[in-house]
């Protein structure tokens, strides 16, 4: 009798893959990433970039995020809360 998992014959698509969460950026990384885009003048990621890590929300999170949920008229807001 025939596995019901694998009646197409197909392997999985992660098969020998590493899943789950990913190891912890080490603070050398941070700071070669940070490096990086300030020489690059890439303000808008460096902004995202340290945005994600003092919030630790996740991408898919941050890009979601709009000018006026940080900002209320010409101020940044000093702290912003995310639903």
């Amino acid at each position: 009798m025939k596995e019901s998992s694998n009646m197409s014959g197909q392997e999985p698509c992660n098969k020998g893959k590493l899943v789950g969460q990913k190891a912890p950026f080490k603070l050398k990384e941070i700071w070669a990433i940070r490096v990086r885009l300030q020489v690059e003048h890439r303000v808008r990621e460096l902004a995202m970039f340290d945005l994600g890590l003092d919030s630790k929300l996740r991408a898919c999170d941050l890009v979601k995020l709009k000018v006026r949920d940080i900002c209320h008229g010409d101020r940044i807001a000093a702290r912003a809360i995310i639903m």
